[in-house]
């Protein structure tokens, strides 16, 4: 059986590579994406809230209403006892019975004074609620109307990418077995720790790729032997050639049309 060919520097080099340029197309989908979905949860919360505090409402305005009847019927009772005292007034036989009569009618009084104030009062709560309630379902409809949009922008990009980026991801492990682990290691850390996600980069004017700091003639050369593996001294990235750079390119958006 022949023995398994071992990786060159630069088999690990054009690897690496592949491997960043599916990476930064599964970022570029992320992006598109954006903060989407965060958006769209929100406004799910927000949605489920204000929902939640109208139904509460409703609840709160039936309770008044319910409180109303209540001091509605102990005013009626107030009365019927009222006219029950009057007509006892008439058949008293001391003014002690008489008093204690008037006494009982006065308070029923207070009682039919302090009902209707109630009154009043909830029908005030009722109005300022009823505002709040109307202020609330305005709101409601209008975040209603923003999710409905956002949740169609979200599940058009989704259509759109959601078979790219899982056959994307698949390709990415892929590539990752086939690196040995100790720089899947370093390339997930420089990846990890760099702003946009590059921990592998082509040199572009004697620079590495966003870099504004030259590399010097020698490890340019060095670099473009592909005899080892080259990180830029400030940015840590790891380094490739530009020819090797456009060839990778070339052979993976092929890979990409497809998908």
């Amino acid at each position: 059986m022949a023995k398994k060919k071992e990786a060159t520097v630069e088999d690990r080099l054009r690897d690496l590579y592949d491997l960043q340029l599916v990476d930064s197309r599964i970022d570029e989908i992320r992006n598109v994406r954006g903060e989407l979905p965060l958006e769209v949860r929100d406004l799910e919360d927000e949605v489920t809230g204000l929902n939640t505090r109208l139904e509460k409402l409703e609840s709160s305005l039936e309770s008044i209403d319910n409180q109303i009847s209540d001091k509605k019927n102990l005013i009626e009772e107030s009365k019927a006892l009222i006219k029950k005292y009057s007509e006892q007034q008439k058949n008293v036989r001391n003014n002690r019975e008489y008093n204690s009569i008037t006494k009982e009618i006065e308070f029923q009084e207070l009682e039919i004074e302090l009902a209707e104030k109630h009154i009043k009062e909830f029908k005030v709560q009722i109005e300022q609620k009823k505002e709040v309630i109307s202020e609330t379902k305005e709101r409601l409809k209008a975040r209603q109307t923003h999710l409905k949009h956002k949740k169609s922008e979200l599940d058009a990009i989704l259509a759109e990418t959601e078979k790219e980026e899982a056959a994307l991801i698949k390709k990415s492990e892929d590539y990752k077995t086939k690196i040995e682990e100790r720089l899947i290691k370093a390339y997930t850390r420089i990846r990890t720790n760099v702003k946009n996600g590059l921990a592998v980069v082509a040199i572009e004017r004697g620079a590495s790729g966003g870099s504004f700091f030259t590399i010097p003639p020698q490890v340019q050369m060095e670099i473009a032997s592909r005899k080892k593996i080259i990180t830029d001294e400030h940015s840590g990235r790891i380094l490739v050639d530009a020819a090797l750079a456009e060839e990778q390119k070339a052979k993976m958006e092929k890979m990409f049309a497809k998908l």
